[in-house]
């Protein structure tokens, strides 16, 4: 799995992770999360997240 990167502040969405604080379980992939679900330090929306490679 891959990981993601927003490209308003530079947050990185690690599946290994997840964002408990927003209960996003460990384990799970980018494109699973909700539509709605949105950056935790800037609150962009999903879509201005990136592969990071």
């Amino acid at each position: 799995m891959e990981k993601y990167v927003c490209t308003d502040c530079g947050y990185v969405y690690d599946f290994k992770i997840g964002d408990p604080d927003n209960k996003i379980k460990s384990g799970t992939a980018f494109k699973d999360i909700t539509e709605k679900w949105v950056c935790p330090l800037c609150a962009a929306k999903k879509e201005q997240f990136k592969k990071l490679k």
